[in-house]
């Protein structure tokens, strides 16, 4: 071959390395594609972007968790498995381009990969066994027999003998490539399709069971929000958040959705004479309680958004406990916490004392008139007054064992968070927002205060350096929920601080030393700056 034709199957510079990346993506997307199909068939939990997600959750330290919540908030988890995907697309750019020049290397790398998804598999709390570990295995099998095929278009280097060809020359068989990646793509985008749909199949049957319950009327309704509850306040919280605006914070990547016909609730541990395991129905058939019942998220920062108001419906869980046998501490029980665990493998420990105490504690199974949504528990969550909810607010419960606090540690206590976690005393100013614009004149000052278990007595404005002014409060519905409060102010132009503080129901003031939310919640009072025009 002359000169001349040998420079005309040349391969241009560069095209090699990007063909290289295109095949390492082509192979990511076929492992993932595999590995969400056998995880329909395991269960969604084990897929290895959920599997490592969960492992990067509970491995992280807790200021990067607080740091996620205050930064994303509710989106923190779309968030994680969007980075995690976007370092496997690096990943297997990167095993693409290697590939190339060490096509065994590329697929051990592949292989590697995988077995870090089928490590974080089976580590999980609520891992079922070596079956987990299927779908990354699987997954990771065939983007590497790919990866190692693809490859082979693109090189005759240290894996294979060489030969005179032109193709052999120029290294690229760009025909036998673009067929075989398409074809892969075709084939993968098949097989996270069908994934896709056996997952949704899987959880039809807990769907149904939701859509066919019909909750019970309570034996103990919930008394009529008393007149003068709700102000007519624009921008201030509603009395009651609805379902969908109801904060959620919790570690669950793939929100479990439990069928209730399957369900079972077992209670055991010390002290527990009577052990007993509980359906879904058995609940339902017990006299069911209705109340207004505030909840506070432990990571909420002053003036934060992670509080609502819900009526919720529910089996007293003292009763139910005391049915067991079940005394507390202050009665010669020897259990001085309860351990609730999820379906998802959470821990919650929660103090024996205050769940006995008389509060409305409930296994929740409504939520505003209606089951309790997947994404806040259903089928049974529990649901305490005056405990942060990493204490007390266990969704998707199944299991409660009555132990003590030296000899369980809960995910959260293991994490550096405090055992015992009563809400603080706080308000919050919903209205002017932070760095409004409004008129000068009048302007209505509003927002909500909370002390569950204790409270509001009184609520406090401040502009600038002023004096403390009281603020209007509206009717206490119980001591369980929320406050709402409003203060006419009449603006004059320039820049104003406006700094608010509430009074529980046993007289002491919310404390102005101002604290992060790590060990047992946040402090301080809140302050939104604004600019009168």
């Amino acid at each position: 071959m002359s000169a001349g034709s040998e420079k005309q199957t040349r391969t241009p510079r560069g095209e090699r390395p990007l063909l290289g990346a295109v095949s390492g993506a082509v192979a990511g997307f076929a492992a993932l594609a595999v590995a969400e199909l056998v995880a329909a068939a395991v269960r969604p939990q084990a897929g290895p972007v959920v599997a490592v997600g969960g492992a990067a959750i509970d491995g992280a330290p807790t200021p990067v968790k607080e740091w996620a919540v205050r930064r994303f908030g509710t989106d923190d988890k779309l968030v994680l498995q969007l980075g995690i995907l976007a370092v496997l697309a690096l990943f297997a750019l990167a095993v693409g381009m290697v590939a190339v020049r060490h096509r065994r290397a590329g697929a051990a790398a592949v292989l590697l990969f995988g077995a870090v998804g089928a490590v974080a598999a089976t580590g999980r709390p609520d891992s079922t066994g070596a079956v987990d570990a299927l779908p990354s295995v699987a997954g990771a099998l065939a983007g590497a027999v790919l990866l190692y095929v693809l490859a082979g278009c693109l090189t005759t280097g240290d894996d294979g003998p060489g030969d005179s060809s032109a193709t052999a020359r120029s290294g690229v068989d760009r025909r036998r490539f673009v067929v075989l990646a398409a074809t892969a793509a075709v084939a993968s985008a098949g097989a996270g399709a069908l994934g896709r749909w056996l997952t949704s199949a899987r959880t039809r049957g807990a769907i149904a069971s939701r859509d066919a319950v019909v909750l019970p009327a309570p034996a103990s309704a919930a008394k009529p929000v008393p007149k003068g509850a709700r102000l007519r306040v624009p921008g201030v919280s509603p009395f009651l958040t609805p379902v969908g605006d109801f904060y959620r914070v919790d570690t669950a990547l793939v929100v479990p959705k439990v069928d209730a016909g399957t369900w079972r609730l077992r209670i055991h541990g010390k002290g527990v004479s009577r052990p007993v395991t509980l359906s879904f129905d058995d609940l339902l058939r017990r006299e069911l309680v209705e109340r207004h019942i505030t909840l506070t998220c432990v990571s909420n920062e002053v003036g934060g958004p992670y509080a609502g108001n819900a009526r919720w419906t529910g089996v007293r869980l003292a009763e139910l406990l005391a049915e067991c046998g079940v005394a507390p501490p202050s009665k010669g029980g020897p259990a001085d916490q309860l351990v609730a665990r999820s379906v998802d493998g959470m821990t919650l420990g929660s103090p024996v004392e205050e769940l006995m105490d008389g509060r409305d504690a409930l296994l929740a199974v409504g939520m505003n008139g209606e089951p309790l949504p997947f994404r806040h528990g259903f089928p049974v969550r529990m649901v305490v007054p005056g405990l942060y909810g990493y204490v007390s607010a266990c969704k998707w419960i199944e299991d409660i064992e009555l132990t003590t606090f030296d000899d369980d540690e809960p995910y959260w206590v293991q994490r550096h968070w405090a055992r015992r976690a009563p809400i603080k005393t706080q308000s919050r100013i919903d209205t002017p927002k932070p760095f409004a614009r409004p008129r000068s004149g009048t302007v209505m000052v509003a927002g909500v205060a909370w002390a569950q278990h204790r409270g509001i007595h009184r609520v406090e404005l401040r502009i600038d350096d002023g004096p403390w002014r009281n603020a209007d409060l509206a009717a206490e519905d119980t001591r369980d929920t929320w406050r709402q409060w409003s203060i006419p102010w009449q603006a004059t132009r320039g820049s104003h601080t406006l700094t608010v503080r509430a009074t529980d129901g046993t007289g002491e003031l919310q404390t102005s030393q101002r604290t992060r939310t790590v060990p047992d919640g946040a402090s301080g009072w809140h302050s939104v700056v604004v600019n009168v025009d």
